[in-house]
Order: structure tokens, then sequence, then C-alpha cells
């Protein structure tokens, strides 16, 4: 592929490392992409729940809202033009108790005003598509998918290889500075050189953008997230997505229920502090971390202001009894001996000082490039119209 001479170096492999380097790509751009672990997809996009999302969460007229409605559609049309597992299944969120209705209504609400096919049910039709669920009322959601995002990963690793773009695995960056107009980036085998540079780095995005020279706005906290799978004698339980009704005061949707690509029902996730940037266990600590995490005031801040959320969390975590009990809220029949534990995921979540959650896309434009600051779920989804906006925003450069 013919380029335009303009180097664009891209630090991250995920979904949106790679969407982005194919979209600078197909602008003509001379692409190298590093990656430090020895495979695509490594982290937030390998362990995640599979689910490309409608976009009906989000307030309207925000980067996730637009982005998802857009990516829902994009993301699955990629996957399967390459060949790569996709099903549009559509999903419930349903209320189990009559307090829970009022949310329902205004979720339903927002899905209209962002464009999201959705209507509200009665407990009947429900069962019709779910008739192991326990709710009062649900709202469907047409549009929701299931995919392989890996192998969307690897599609776009393949398309960025053809087009003859610079694949790095094994590659983290340890030093940038700037070299007049170019920066300079340090590895441990070379030092690489661009134009401009695009900072995808996910769970490490807030220490790139220092690395950078930027001082950026936020700081990444990293948010476990547990799964459990259904023992094949439960699968029967679950035909497609429940979820509940999420608390709007929260960036996590809650304990749901989701059948996966290949056919098996994953539980979760919760969501509980990482002590470590890639703690997918509780035996994973970094001391560093820790320490990094207790000093941050805006830690201290959102605890004080949930502790029975955190406590709840923490004893998620620890009891698959209790974790079964929250499931028996959407689907009674299930019980602690119908679920095993599936592995985790860990969220790169954004967090101010004052303790605020960072709700929307955080992506920050600097002297040498851009930064993506906090892009959790949807991001899977969203990865082809973050693409766009990185790619725009380079362009404005």
């Amino acid at each position: 592929m013919r380029t335009d001479g303009r180097k664009v170096l891209v630090i991250g492999g995920g979904i949106v490392g790679l969407a982005v380097a194919r979209a600078l790509q197909a602008r003509g751009k001379d692409v190298t992409v590093c990656e430090k672990e020895g495979h695509w997809a490594a982290h937030q996009s390998g362990h995640n729940s599979g689910v490309a999302h409608a976009g009906l969460y989000y307030p309207p007229g925000s980067h996730k809202a637009r982005m998802a409605v857009a990516g829902c559609r994009s993301v699955v049309d990629y996957a399967k033009a390459h060949g790569v597992r996709a099903e549009v299944c559509g999903k419930l969120v349903v209320a189990t108790s009559s307090e829970e209705v009022p949310r329902l209504h205004a979720l339903a609400d927002r899905a209209k005003a962002n464009g999201v096919p959705a209507r509200l049910i009665g407990s009947a039709e429900a069962r019709e598509f779910e008739p192991h669920v326990s709710c009062i009322e649900a709202l469907r959601v047409e549009s929701t998918a299931v995919v392989d995002f890996p192998g969307v990963c690897a599609a776009l690793a393949r398309e960025l290889a053809d087009g003859g773009a610079q694949l790095r695995l094994n590659t983290p960056v340890l030093a940038i500075r700037p070299r007049g107009s170019r920066v300079a980036v340090e590895t441990p085998h070379e030092t690489l050189f661009a134009d401009q540079l695009v900072n995808c780095a996910g769970l490490h995005a807030d220490r790139v953008a220092r690395l950078a020279g930027v001082t950026p706005p936020v700081r990444i906290v990293p948010f476990r997230g547990e799964y459990y799978s259904l023992k094949p004698s439960a699968e029967h339980l679950v035909r497609g997505l429940i979820y509940p009704v999420p608390d709007p005061s929260l960036p996590f949707l809650g304990v749901h229920l989701t059948r996966l690509i290949d056919g098996s029902v994953h539980a979760g996730p919760n969501a509980v502090i990482a002590f470590d940037r890639e703690g997918y266990r509780w035996r994973d600590f970094s001391v560093a971390e820790a320490v990094r995490l207790a000093g941050f005031p805006g830690l201290r801040r959102l605890a004080r202001r949930y502790p029975r959320t955190a406590v709840g969390e923490v004893l998620r975590s620890l009891s698959p009894r209790r974790f079964a009990r929250d499931l028996q809220r959407l689907v009674p029949e299930l019980t602690s001996a119908d679920i095993e534990r599936h592995g985790a995921g860990v969220r790169a979540q954004a967090m101010r000082a004052d303790g605020t959650l960072v709700d929307d896309f955080l992506i920050v434009r600097a002297a040498h490039g851009v930064h993506v600051l906090n892009a959790p779920s949807p991001a899977a989804t969203s990865s082809l119209e973050i693409a766009e906006h990185v790619a725009l925003e380079l362009d404005r450069r």
C-alpha cells in the first residue's frame, strides 16, 4: 500500500489500537503498532463479555451513545466480512421488582433517544424469549450481538500486515521523547521514530501519557470483573442475554447472563478493585500499585460514596453462593451448584481526583498525537468508530 510518508506509531495491540492503526493505514499513513505482550488482544479485548452493545445505556449525544449505536452494526459487519463469528441475538433487560420499573422505563426512553431498537414487554412475553426468567417487566433490545472479539483483532492484524504495517509484539514502550517535530519511542530492542503517536495502551494509558510528557486529567483504576460459567447441565436455563436494570450512578451493568458465540453461558462480571494493573486474581498483588491506589484521593472518595456497594462486590467475589443468589434474581432455578469459576477481566476505568468515574470515552490531543485515556466498555463494540474519530483528530493536527 502506498503511503503519504507520514509515520504514525500506535501503542497498544488491543481492538482499539488495531482498529486505529487500520483507519490510519487506510488514510495512507506508514503505521507501526507496538504491543508489549506476545499476542494481540491480551488484556481487555480478550477478557470481556463478548457482547456488542446496542447503545441504550449512555447519555444521548455522548461518544459512547453515538459510537456504540454505530459500532454495534459496524463491528458485526466487519466480523462477518472477515469470517469471524458474530450473531445478532438481542437481549432482555429485566425489572425484577416494582422499584426497578421506573428505571426500566427511563432506560427505554434513553434507548429511543439514542436510536436503539427496543420495546417494553410484559413478563409473559419475556418468558417467550427466556422461559426461565423472572421479571415484572422487561426491555427487549433487538440489535445486541455476540462477537468473537479476539477473532476481530486477529483479522485486523492480518489486514494491517497485508497492507505493510509494522506489527511489533513483545515490544513494550520504555520512554518517549520529542525530537524536533518528531517523537522518539524507546523499546528494549531499538528506538523508533514517528511523526505522530497514538496511545491506546488501555490499562497503562495514563502511564504512557506521562512518558510522552502529558499530564493526564485522570488516573486509571483497575477494576477486576470475575466471571462464572454455567455448567452444561444448567445451560438450558438461558437462551440468550439476560441483564438486570443497571444502577445509573455506577458505570457497571451488574451481574448478567450471556450465551456466548460458542454456545457456553457466562455469568458476571462483578467489580472489585484490582491491586495490579493486570490483576486477574486476588493473588496478583503489586505493592507499588497498592500504594498508588491508597494514595489516590479519588479512590478514597469513591469508597466513602459507595461503601455498601464496595463491600457487596468483595463478598460476591469470595462467595459463589452469594454470586448465585444475585443470579437467582434473574433466573430463580439457578443455584451455586450450577456455576463454576471462569476467569476474569480487568477494566481500565479512568477516575478523577474527586472520586467521579469518567462515564464517556476520553480522547485527548497532545503535541505529538492523541491519547485514548478512557475506553472501557463499550470500546470493543465502538472500536471502528473510535478509530475514525482518532484518525480525524490526527488529521486536524
